[in-house]
């Protein structure tokens, strides 16, 4: 992921900051506990497409 990119984007839903987890492909949203996938290194910034965090999924 381009460095610029991941310091621009903002989860879509609180507008929140976003961690890039590298290993997984996703994009995490603390506060929402949503990660947002990364597919051919194109992040999916839909709420409908992300994944929802388990309770016991570490961010």
């Amino acid at each position: 992921m381009d460095k610029k990119l991941l310091d621009i984007l903002v989860c879509p839903v609180c507008k929140g900051p976003l961690i890039y987890k590298k290993e997984v492909q996703e994009l995490v949203c603390k506060a929402c506990r949503l990660a947002y996938p990364i597919q051919d290194d194109i992040p999916v910034m839909l709420e409908t497409e992300a994944r929802q965090l388990d309770a016991e999924e570490e961010v």
